[in-house]
C-alpha cells in the first residue's frame, strides 16, 4: 500500500459548555486531523492535543511542527505492507506520541478497511458494545454538582468519574455517593496531590471508588507505589504511562491495579495493543481512556476498546455530551438501558467525515504528497 497523500487539518470545534479541570478551563477541543489516502480509500486519525502543555508537553503548535516537517516526511509515498511498519519508520523522532498516534491510527484504519473489515474485526476485538461513563469537569458548587451528575444519570450513564483538586476533593466525592450509594463512582485527581494527601486518600477508603486515577505526579511511579501499599481503593495510572517501559515498570513497582490507557498518550495503536497484552498477562485491568475526541477519535476508541481486558467503562460518551456538531455524519449515541455505546459496524473506524463541518471548523489545511 502505497501513501500517496496526507492532508493536515488544525480544528477548533466549540464545547457545549467549557470543560473545567484541575490545570484550567476548555472552550473548545483543538484537535489535528490527519488524513491518509492511498488506493482510493482514506484512512483518517485524529492527535487530540491542546493549545497549551497542560497534558503532556505537546501542543497544537508542536504537534503541527512535527507532524509536517518530520514524521509526514518518513511514510510519505512510501510502500506500507503492514500496519506496524509506521511504529518503526517514526522510531528515530523521539517523543510526540500523540502526533505519531494520528498518523499509526490512520494507517489502522487504511489496512482495516484495505481488508474490508471493521477495525474492530481487524484488532480482533470480541464487543460489539462498550460500557461507558461520563467525565464531569471542576464545578465549584455542590449543588451544581449534584444537579449535572443527575443529568447524566437520567441520560442513562452508570459511571461518573469526577475531576478532583486540592480545594474540591473530599466533600463532593460524599456528596456524590450519599445521593447515588450504588453508582459507579471514580475520582481523577490529574497528578494535583502529592504523598501529603494520604490521610485525605485513606478517607477516601470509605466512599467505596472503583478507583482514583492519577493522584501524583505525571510522571510518577514510585510515590504512587507507595501511596497504593497505604490505601485500599486501587489506583489508576493515566499520564504516568506513555510507553510499554513505563507499563512494565509500573507492574513491577505495584504502582497501581488499574491503567486508563489512552491511544494518543502511547503513540498509536501498535503500541496500545502490546501495553493491553502485557496488562492482560500481569493482572491489571485496562479501561479506553478519552481526549473529548472528535468523531473520528471516538470512533476509534470504540475499536480499539472492543478488545478484550477492557474490563471496566471507558471514558468514551455520547458526542452530544460535549459538541453541537461534530465532524462526522455518524454521531455516537449512548444506549441508555445499559451505558453502552455500539462500536461502528462499517469498514475501517466505520464513520463518515462531514466534509462540510470540517471546514467549517478548520483553522487551517496542509496537504502532502
Amino acid at each position: 500500500m502505497k501513501i500517496d497523500q496526507i492532508e493536515l487539518y488544525n480544528l477548533s470545534i466549540p464545547f457545549i459548555s467549557p470543560f473545567k479541570f484541575s490545570n484550567g478551563e476548555l472552550l473548545a477541543h483543538t484537535c489535528l486531523i490527519v488524513a491518509i489516502k492511498s488506493e482510493g480509500l482514506t484512512g483518517w486519525g485524529e492527535c487530540p492535543t491542546f493549545d497549551s502543555p497542560y497534558y503532556t508537553y505537546e501542543t497544537i503548535k508542536t504537534a503541527s511542527h512535527i507532524l509536517a516537517d518530520f514524521l509526514i516526511p518518513r511514510i510519505i509515498n512510501k510502500n506500507i505492507y503492514n500496519p506496524q511498519e509506521i511504529r518503526d519508520l517514526l522510531a528515530s523522532i523521539r517523543g510526540h506520541n500523540m502526533a505519531k498516534s494520528a498518523l499509526d491510527c490512520a494507517i489502522w484504519d487504511l489496512f482495516a478497511q484495505s481488508e474490508n473489515l471493521s477495525l474492530k474485526n481487524f484488532l480482533q476485538g470480541v464487543k460489539d458494545q462498550i460500557k461507558v461513563g461520563v467525565s464531569v469537569s471542576l464545578e465549584g458548587n455542590i449543588n451544581q454538582l449534584l444537579n449535572t451528575v443527575e443529568n447524566y444519570v437520567s441520560q442513562g450513564y452508570q459511571r461518573v468519574k469526577l475531576k478532583i483538586s486540592p480545594y474540591w476533593s473530599l466533600k463532593p466525592l460524599q456528596e456524590v455517593r450519599k445521593k447515588y450509594p450504588h453508582l459507579m463512582l471514580m475520582a481523577d485527581g490529574n497528578s494535583a496531590f502529592t504523598l501529603d494527601d494520604i490521610a485525605l486518600f485513606q478517607e477516601m477508603n470509605e466512599l467505596n471508588l472503583i478507583m482514583i486515577e492519577q493522584p501524583l505526579g505525571y510522571d510518577d511511579l514510585l510515590d504512587h507505589s507507595l501511596l497504593q501499599a497505604q490505601i485500599n481503593t486501587p489506583i489508576c495510572l493515566d499520564e504516568s504511562i506513555n510507553s510499554l517501559h513505563d507499563t512494565r515498570m509500573a507492574i513491577a513497582l505495584k504502582s497501581a491495579q488499574i491503567i486508563n490507557l489512552k491511544v494518543s498518550r502511547v503513540g498509536g495503536i501498535t503500541n496500545a495493543i502490546e501495553i493491553h497484552n502485557l496488562c492482560q498477562k500481569g493482572g491489571i485491568k485496562l479501561w479506553c481512556g478519552g481526549m473529548l475526541e472528535s468523531g473520528i477519535g471516538r470512533a476509534t476508541n470504540l475499536h480499539l476498546a472492543s478488545l478484550s481486558n477492557f474490563v471496566l467503562p471507558a471514558d468514551i460518551s455520547a458526542t452530544n455530551r460535549y459538541f453541537k456538531e461534530d465532524i462526522t455524519q455518524s454521531p455516537v449515541y449512548l444506549n441508555p438501558q445499559d451505558s453502552t455505546i455500539d462500536v461502528p459496524k462499517g469498514i475501517g473506524i466505520g464513520i463518515k467525515v462531514d466534509k462540510n463541518l470540517l471546514f467549517k471548523y478548520k483553522q487551517n489545511q496542509q496537504i502532502f504528497r
